[in-house]
């Protein structure tokens, strides 16, 4: 636990920020503080890049272990190669396509990089967020800025201000407000560094968008049970996401999944648990006759709805209460597959298959 500072808040206008407030923003960032803003995916929780002990700073606030490297964020495209060394061809053109945009990168890096930021590793990771506001601190504050997601370590991702202040009030020095993110979900991490380049991360850029600029692209999720190793990208740990309930996710066809959550459920009921439901908008229907608490995440058919939604749901079901939570697993098209890795991740691996 991390001694207690003053937390300020300020809102700022999302599409056209306001001057000043991203000047004292900047500020605070040069002089070694921490500022959680907003991107397209989810809020970070900033710092110079190039400051050790800001980025310091950052783990100890988030309580994150330090074999889990943090992404590095820039403005302009010139200040990859200030980060990174041999940076490849098919970096450059997945940048052309993709930033700014929820897309990191993973590349060797330059000594001027902090050992901290990369776990000790070699590499560095690198996006150009798609957020006015993100856009404007990077460049007012003179620097790359480190920032992983604004939220205590292995918690849902923040995708509001009162989501960072609900985890970091009292740890970090400032919030900048600019309501919602639009996409809801952690950037896609494609590592550069071997051949055939590899998906780390599944996340706001599909793999079937990917494979479009890089068809040799793999793909190859990790899910780590121990934070020993250091880490080639964020987010890979099985234990990430997670809210205060125990959460299962069901996997197998539609109707028998459903089925199956609901035997779950009256089980757990029976045995005097309190159950939550994080159910597509087309399953809640056929869950409602049971005492169970639902949270509705969107259509199934719409992922991109979904994934907006993810975290505040899983933020909101444990505020209900309840004793286990269960999913549906809602497949591996497109962006499905990225709403699925964060399920398993918040599930700690916790899959039952219908009709086995």
């Amino acid at each position: 636990m991390t001694d207690r500072i003053q937390t300020r808040v300020l809102t700022v206008d999302p599409a056209v920020p306001e001057p000043q407030i991203i000047a004292e923003a900047a500020a605070v960032i040069r002089a070694g503080g921490l500022v959680a803003f907003p991107t397209e995916t989810v809020y970070g929780l900033g710092a110079s890049a190039l400051d050790e002990q800001a980025v310091a700073r950052i783990f100890h606030a988030k309580e994150r272990p330090a074999t889990d490297p943090i992404i590095a964020h820039i403005a302009d495209l010139r200040q990859l190669d200030v980060l990174a060394r041999d940076v490849p061809l098919a970096a450059h053109a997945l940048a052309r396509r993709f930033w700014p945009g929820p897309l990191t990168l993973v590349v060797l890096r330059r000594p001027i990089v902090p050992a901290n930021l990369s776990a000790g590793r070699a590499t560095v990771a690198v996006r150009m967020p798609a957020h006015p506001v993100a856009l404007a601190l990077i460049a007012a504050s003179g620097v790359p800025i480190a920032a992983p997601s604004a939220n205590r370590f292995s918690r849902p991702s923040p995708t509001t201000a009162a989501h960072v202040l609900d985890d970091l009030d009292g740890r970090i020095d400032l919030v900048l407000d600019g309501g919602s993110t639009h996409i809801g979900v952690e950037s896609s991490v494609v590592d550069l560094t071997v051949d055939p380049p590899v998906l780390l991360r599944p996340g706001g850029v599909t793999i079937t968008a990917l494979r479009q600029v890089l068809p040799e692209l793999t793909f190859a999720p990790r899910y780590v049970a121990t934070d020993g190793e250091a880490l080639p990208a964020p987010g890979m740990l099985l234990r990430h996401y997670a809210p205060n309930a125990p959460l299962t996710v069901v996997a197998g066809d539609h109707a028998a999944a459903l089925e199956r959550i609901r035997a779950e459920a009256q089980a757990a009921i029976n045995a005097g648990l309190r159950v939550g439901v994080l159910a597509f908008d087309e399953d809640a229907p056929a869950l409602t006759d049971l005492p169970v608490r639902i949270v509705q995440m969107g259509p199934a058919a719409n992922p991109e709805v979904v994934a907006q939604r993810l975290f505040a749901a899983l933020r909101a079901i444990e505020q209900t209460g309840v004793d286990l939570i269960l999913a549906r697993d809602p497949g591996q098209e497109g962006l499905s597959l990225t709403i699925r890795d964060r399920l398993v991740r918040a599930a700690e691996g916790r899959i039952i298959v219908a009709g086995q």
